[in-house]
């Protein structure tokens, strides 16, 4: 089954711990650090639009790109919940595809690391190059492989609420560096009878310094890699890895 089918109608429930506040004050902090006034926004990978919705109700332009066809359903519902007006738009980030040029670009919540070739990363950031305006921003992160090895590696986790529930397996290959999920979904449905479903995902541990060299390749200047949204430098236990990279100046040089 596709990713992100069914678990897009319990995401927002099973994920209400996602740090979400932090990422956007990362993000403000690299706004105000590099003095943009960010008037349009993409969110590549933005799932149910949370993020979306709270740059939106700041006045800003945003656009949303998800592959799954679900998430986006769910993100168009929690915009008019909010009374919001944003693009949904369902494309692979790998061949995304937008109007314009944006001010930043952001991907949080390791979406790139279901790009599964460094042919996929090397072409989402070179189009991530080719629609920022002029020294706009392109933030985002990636689990790392210490949190592939020692974190999720062989692990189970599960989770219940009063309407549905999940088992969560994890197996990292080492050698071909995939890390592969295996989710199990009990939904209840309108005559409160639990339905199974099954979704397998798939997410490639990339190393620092691979992702620097396709960044460079693309044609971006990495500014820095964090420790999961802090200004902290990464380490070799880090399992976040936040990077902050910016377009070098369109028609100028490189």
């Amino acid at each position: 089954m596709e990713a992100y089918s069914d678990f897009a109608r319990v995401y927002d429930t099973f994920m209400e711990d996602t740090p979400y506040e932090k990422w956007i004050a990362f993000i403000d902090d690299c706004i105000r650090e590099h003095n943009i006034s960010p008037r349009i926004v993409c969110d590549l990978g933005c799932g149910t639009g949370k993020m979306c919705n709270v740059f939106a109700a700041r006045g800003i332009e945003m656009i949303g790109i998800d592959s799954s066809e679900e998430m986006l359903m769910a993100a168009r519902e929690n915009a008019v919940e909010n009374n919001q007006s944003i693009l949904y738009l369902m494309q692979d980030m790998s061949e995304f595809e937008l109007y314009g040029t944006v001010d930043m670009i952001y991907s949080c919540c390791d979406s790139i690391n279901y790009l599964l070739e460094e042919e996929q990363v090397l072409s989402t950031f070179e189009w991530v190059n080719n629609y920022l305006e002029p020294n706009g921003l392109f933030i985002f992160d990636m689990n790392t492989r210490y949190k592939y090895e020692n974190v999720l590696a062989d692990q189970t986790f599960a989770d219940q609420t009063e309407d549905a529930a999940y088992i969560w397996e994890n197996y990292f290959d080492e050698e071909e560096e995939i890390n592969e999920f295996v989710v199990n979904f009990f939904i209840k449905n309108e005559e409160d009878k639990y339905i199974r479903t099954e979704e397998y995902h798939y997410q490639r541990a990339y190393s620092i310094e691979k992702i620097k060299e396709l960044l460079k390749a693309s044609g971006l200047e990495l500014i820095g890699v964090y420790d999961d949204y802090t200004k902290e430098p990464y380490h070799e236990e880090t399992l976040r890895a936040t990077f902050v990279a910016r377009e070098k100046g369109k028609g100028k040089e490189q």
